[in-house]
């Protein structure tokens, strides 16, 4: 073979080289591309009720590829789907895999609460010298907005705008009478999936007559995957230097209580389960972790309330607010039931961080007003913002 030929043989075998490494290049640069999704909404039917009524389900995705299901029935969380330390994504929260599950859910998973979220003692209160008898669904007590809630109610969705990621507008008007609390409510939730990887949730609600109003988010979090087992190794820290200890019925004594020197001090980051099982009255109580934290920060601006760390997945949350309190529940009531998957749901395998106004606030005069009167706005923001740590 000549010395020409050998050089051509050569510098096509160096060609046939760079297109392959050139080729390779751009595949891992396709890669890189695609972990950059464009922010996305996604609609389709999630089931039919009982009345023939049906449930869409919204897929948001942001650009990172984070990934928030929310149902018209109820304004359930259905999915969040984040990463761990080494970039797996796994869904977080708890529920179920169709519309027919929240129908028959009481547990109120990833719900929209309302009109109260949490208790009113004998479900009763008096505004501007009437006396109101709501349900007492829960014992001799109301809970969560009575037999039919708004985590019962079909709620108007439409994609809306948002600078920096996607955006659900959820509407529904809870009208004079229902669940015998008095006034039409005109009730808006914003949920927005930024890019910053947080779940934005913002509330909007006026009325034409003077009544009483308490929204809350209520998703069962386990930040190691949904049924995946207990939360007891998570740690938390609650920015609130006291609680609202509860009698027998889980109703506030009106006491604002020091968390020093009690199981209930979370100022620092603590596993969950390292003081549950003591045996502290309010923890025998509640079955564990199941009050309102009186939040460090009791003006209107947007603070810090809590922050969780699951040292198994990586995963971290932090939760921000503008309510002055916010439930902490451990799901010392969960007994077994199969959710998403197939899963089993079992004591303490989630646990909820519930922004809101405290407990039985209509009767507790010493409590932050939760009296929304026609003149004004009830407004409400709560910020879920998930990081990673570790590698």
């Amino acid at each position: 073979m000549t010395n020409s030929i050998r050089m051509t043989t050569r510098w096509t075998r160096i060609g046939t080289l760079l297109i392959i490494v050139g080729l390779f290049i751009s595949f891992a640069g396709s890669l890189a591309d695609a972990t950059q999704r464009t922010p996305r909404i996604q609609k389709r039917v999630f089931g039919k009720l009982a009345d023939g009524g049906t449930v869409d389900l919204y897929t948001l995705t942001n650009k990172n590829g984070l990934q928030a299901q929310i149902s018209t029935y109820g304004g359930v969380l259905v999915t969040l789907r984040t990463p761990d330390q080494r970039g797996r994504m796994a869904d977080i929260v708890l529920g179920y895999d169709n519309a027919r599950g929240y129908v028959n859910d009481a547990s109120y998973f990833g719900a929209l609460i309302g009109r109260f979220a949490n208790r009113i003692a004998g479900g009763k209160f008096t505004l501007e010298g009437q006396e109101y008898q709501l349900a007492q669904n829960n014992d001799a007590n109301h809970l969560h907005g009575g037999v039919r809630g708004f985590d019962k109610a079909i709620w108007q969705a439409k994609p809306i705008d948002h600078p920096d990621g996607v955006a659900l507008e959820l509407t529904y008007l809870s009208k004079d009478g229902e669940e015998n609390y008095p006034g039409n409510l005109s009730v808006t939730v914003v949920y927005s999936l930024t890019n910053a990887d947080e779940l934005r949730l913002d509330y909007e609600a006026s009325t034409d007559k003077p009544t009483i109003i308490n929204l809350t988010h209520h998703s069962y979090f386990n930040l190691s995957g949904q049924g995946t087992g207990s939360i007891l190794s998570h740690e938390v820290r609650i920015n609130a230097d006291r609680f609202t200890p509860v009698d027998k019925d889980l109703i506030p004594t009106g006491q604002l209580q020091s968390v020093t020197g009690t199981p209930f001090d979370f100022t620092q980051m603590t596993p969950i389960g390292k003081r549950i099982y003591e045996r502290h009255p309010q923890l025998l109580l509640g079955r564990g972790y199941d009050h309102n934290y009186v939040l460090n920060n009791q003006g209107k601006e947007l603070s810090l309330a809590a922050e969780v760390f699951d040292p198994k997945s990586g995963r971290g949350l932090e939760m921000w607010t503008t309510e002055p309190g916010m439930q902490f529940y451990t799901g010392n009531f969960l007994n077994g039931a199969r959710g998403k998957a197939g899963r089993l749901y079992n004591f303490r395998d989630g646990f909820c961080l519930e922004a809101q106004h405290f407990p039985d606030s209509p009767n507790q005069p010493a409590f932050p007003s939760t009296v929304l009167k026609p003149n004004e706005k009830y407004t409400q923001t709560t910020v879920y913002k998930f990081i990673v740590k570790g590698s």
